[in-house]
């Protein structure tokens, strides 16, 4: 029997059910919205396995919330149990529970580790398999996991979770249960908010608005980009231009008031909805208007019993800053109660803010998406200060998924009896708003698609290996193998049934389809065909797939694979001191923002490096892979400057001095020099042989671990 408590909590029905199907040995797939309690079930399996003597992994796509996990279960299960295992860190390696980020583990089977006394693995937002960058890591990593390990796959957002369970239980030989949870512990009340309606739920708002919009002169700028501008202080230019009084008046014909992240805190003060996210899609308005509200504020959201724990939490931090990142008026606007967070954050003040916040001592707090991805930090209210983003080619709704995730955050179990999500909106947003709104208000999530496509390092891993039938063999056992697979079958069964007509137009269309269903079972492995011919065609592999001088490279890299082999096999690497080395890692790993203006110049022999570096990079095999795989390689030469001085001993501080940008971008350049050390480590073992070079790279490593760059953020 399961237990009916865990940990002294009541379990609900879903975690019960969770549970039963681990202790009858059968992997689990658990779809819940977020804050209702998914986690206790990965808590359960990790305890279990400890005091069994056990093994158990815990993944997680980003490392912000692998090293969350880490910190949690150290203060649970004590430092000696726990390790963690990220690109940037390696703590506790041999502790019989590692926390680390989903590729991680992926790499070290794909090495062939046996992973004996390993028990379960817990694989957190396990629908970011359909993420295109990283997904097929997550494909991988299943395949590849002995059959006797237990699967606990963790989702708040998998419409077709039958369909991938079905999937995961043949490719791994075990049953896999679903097991769902549609009711929310604290249920979400959804409201729009415009300061000149109010704040309603969408119905009572949308007459109200369709009166504003019916009494606003005509020929008004309709705003078809969704952008908002904003200054240092948060305030936005109106659709001209113009800077917008309360009323909207520029001067000219009166206009509709633009609605302001400001108006919007008034409004949920008046209501005692704090605290609160507000999500942006921009870095800069993040900042800004965090400050903007910091600076209109006349006394602090703190509550005054805790002025004084707040003061000695940020004391204590100010005691071990040694980079003095807590300016003067960072420390003001916290001790208002009020902090911004995105991904760019200086590392100390990321933790910073998390910290505070989990102490329930920032009332209002700025951020982008990364906070709302997997971290357990919800809050009783969630504003959107638009529903559309830019995603790098085009302006577009966020997806019910994206929106689900970040309103997930609203809601404090324990706390709160309702939590409340509020859509930040214009009369001129209104209509695109509304159509969305309509959408994400149905809650069905966009079914999980895979995005299989084997990188060319797996590939000549898989190779050496067990040869190229072992890599069909894993190619078939995909889900997107899978998917296509059960696509073709349903177009065979249409065709069929369009023979059984008679006619000869049914005839012609069941023939289309029975082409088509073919097509479907022989996408995944072309696509890995042409991947094989790119290798052979180019020299990496023999005429019988045997690995030349290129893959022998090629099968230690993992960040900008072929754009770092070719540079390997060319020489570009040879000559370069290790400062001037790791300039070039940095600027192969990581792009300076659209915003960004670098004031380091590349001067001197940097010159001659970032031209032979360009050269390979526009080279034949480079711009063939990048056709092959639709995605284009990254070369940043303006970041070989601040990779060298980084790694001549400059410290971040004045790195940043080096650099104009409307946000904080400090944790973007400790991002790049993480990477770069794992580029380090990646040399080291294609250089194994050459003792001399390899510690030259391992006195390179000592001297870039440093500082922001060791910070468990």
């Amino acid at each position: 029997m399961p237990p009916a408590t865990f940990r002294g909590l009541a379990l609900d029905r879903f975690q019960t059910e969770a549970i039963a199907a681990l202790e009858a040995g059968h992997s689990v797939l658990v779809c819940a919205p977020t804050g209702t309690g998914k986690t206790v079930i990965a808590d359960w399996a990790v305890e279990r396995a400890l005091t069994a003597g056990r093994e158990v992994i815990y993944t997680a796509p980003i490392k912000a919330l692998s090293n969350q996990k880490f910190r949690d279960y150290t203060r649970l299960f004590g430092d000696e149990k726990i390790g963690l295992v990220t690109g940037d860190l390696v703590i506790r390696r041999d502790a019989p529970c590692k926390v680390m980020t989903t590729e991680i583990l992926r790499n070290m089977l794909l090495g062939g580790e046996k992973l004996e006394q390993l028990d379960a693995v817990v694989i957190d937002e396990i629908h970011f398999l359909d993420d295109r960058e990283r997904g097929t890591a997550w494909e991988e990593l299943l395949i590849y996991l002995p059959e006797r390990v237990q699967i606990v796959g963790l989702s708040a957002t998998l419409r077709n979770a039958r369909q991938f369970a079905s999937w995961l239980g043949h490719v791994r030989n075990r049953w896999v249960d679903v097991v769902e949870e549609h009711q929310r512990a604290v249920p979400l009340d959804f409201l729009v908010a415009d300061v000149s309606v109010g704040i309603h739920p969408p119905a009572d708002f949308a007459k109200r608005m369709q009166k504003v919009i019916a009494q606003a002169p005509s020929g008004r700028g309709q705003d078809h980009h969704g952008g908002r501008g904003s200054d240092r202080h948060g305030g936005r230019p109106d659709r001209h231009g113009g800077r917008p009084d309360r009323h909207g008046g520029t001067g000219g014909a009166a206009r509709a008031p633009v609605t302001t992240h400001q108006d919007v805190f008034e409004l949920l003060q008046e209501r005692d909805l704090l605290p609160y996210l507000y999500f942006c899609f921009s870095r800069k308005n993040v900042e800004n208007f965090a400050r903007s509200l910091g600076q209109r504020l006349r006394r602090s959201l703190v509550p005054k019993e805790r002025h004084v724990e707040l003061a000695a939490r940020l004391d204590e931090f100010a005691r071990t800053d040694s980079g003095r990142v807590l300016e003067p008026e960072l420390r003001q606007l916290y001790e208002n109660g009020i902090a911004f967070h995105h991904a760019g954050l200086h590392v100390q003040l990321k933790a910073l803010v998390e910290e505070l916040y989990e102490a329930r001592l920032i009332q209002v707090l700025y951020c982008t998406s990364t906070f709302a991805l997997g971290i357990n930090m919800p809050a009783r209210t969630a504003v959107f200060d638009g529903l559309r983003k830019f995603d790098g080619r085009m302006l577009r709704p966020l997806t019910t998924r994206e929106f689900m995730q970040k309103a997930g955050r609203a809601g404090r179990r324990g706390m709160d009896t309702v939590g409340h999500v509020v859509i930040r909106t214009d009369p001129e947003e209104w209509k695109y708003n509304e159509r969305s709104l309509q959408t994400y208000l149905r809650g069905e999530p966009e079914p999980v698609r895979s995005s299989f496509a084997l990188s060319f390092n797996s590939i000549v891993n898989l190779l050496q290996r067990a040869g190229k039938e072992h890599i069909r063999e894993i190619v078939e056992k995909s889900f997107l193998a899978f998917s296509m697979q059960g696509e073709a079958r349903r177009l065979e069964r249409d065709a069929a049934s369009l023979t059984a007509q008679g006619d000869r137009k049914s005839n012609k269309e069941a023939e289309k389809l029975v082409r088509r269903a073919e097509q479907a079972q022989d996408r995944v492995w072309d696509d890995v065909q042409k991947r094989l011919s790119f290798l052979q065609a180019h020299g990496y592999l023999d005429a019988e797939f045997g690995l030349q001088a290129g893959a022998l490279v090629l099968k230690h890299v993992q960040i900008e694979e072929i754009f770092v082999t070719e540079l390997i096999l060319d020489g570009a690497f040879e000559s370069l001191d290790p400062a001037r080395l790791f300039g070039v890692l940095c600027a192969v790993n990581k792009e300076f923002g659209r915003d960004v203006k670098p004031r380091l110049r590349i001067k001197g022999d940097d010159l001659a490096l970032v031209r032979e570096v360009d050269r390979v990079r526009h080279g034949d095999v480079v711009r063939h892979a990048e056709e092959l795989t639709g995605q284009e390689v990254c070369w940043c030469p303006e970041m070989v400057p601040y990779g060298r001085e980084w790694a001549e001993g400059r410290p971040l501080a004045a790195l940043l001095d080096q650099l104009d940008s409307g946000a904080d971008i400090s944790g973007d350049l400790v991002g790049a020099f993480r990477r770069a050390k794992d580029l380090i480590g990646q040399l080291m073992d294609v250089w194994s042989e050459d003792k001399e070079r390899v510690g030259e790279l391992r006195a390179l490593l000592q001297k870039v671990s440093r500082d922001e760059v060791l910070v468990v953020d």
